[in-house]
């Protein structure tokens, strides 16, 4: 006896459109990721050279500035009183080094004023290598 009657059985399918779309979002990703070798079409012997020996470091002039307006060149206090006295001071500090660099530490309160004063006496006294000192914060 057959009970469950005449019926006509589908035959499962395989959809192949997701298939293809997971394979080309790999496709597409391996070949982003993959990295290229150059390889080398000729041969080629590099010349070689002697170099110098480095010159030496440029004479450092090191300025402090602190909250109050206070100056400190060279570990040497200096008494504010005009941008020109602070230029000779930066003269005498260079000792005739055209290329020595001003090393300015100013306080992170210090007034913007004093600073210019610093950056002015540098540019009076020729002297046009310029660089603040900073510090990392600790975290």
């Amino acid at each position: 006896m057959n009970f469950r009657g005449s019926r006509v059985r589908e035959e499962p399918e395989i959809n192949f459109i997701p298939l293809i779309d997971v394979l080309l979002v790999i496709l597409i990703f391996l070949m982003v990721t993959t990295t290229y070798q150059r390889v080398a079409e000729l041969q080629i012997t590099l010349p070689e050279a002697d170099a110098d020996q480095m010159k030496q470091r440029p004479k450092e002039i090191n300025i402090g500035v602190d909250v109050q307006g206070r100056y400190v060149i060279d570990r040497t206090v200096f008494q504010f009183t005009t941008v020109n006295a602070l230029a000779e001071t930066l003269t005498r500090a260079a000792a005739g080094a055209n290329d020595a660099v001003v090393i300015i530490n100013a306080d992170a309160n210090s007034t913007h004023q004093s600073v210019i004063h610093v950056m002015e006496a540098a540019r009076l006294a020729g002297l046009t290598h310029i660089t603040f000192a900073t510090q990392t914060t600790g975290k």
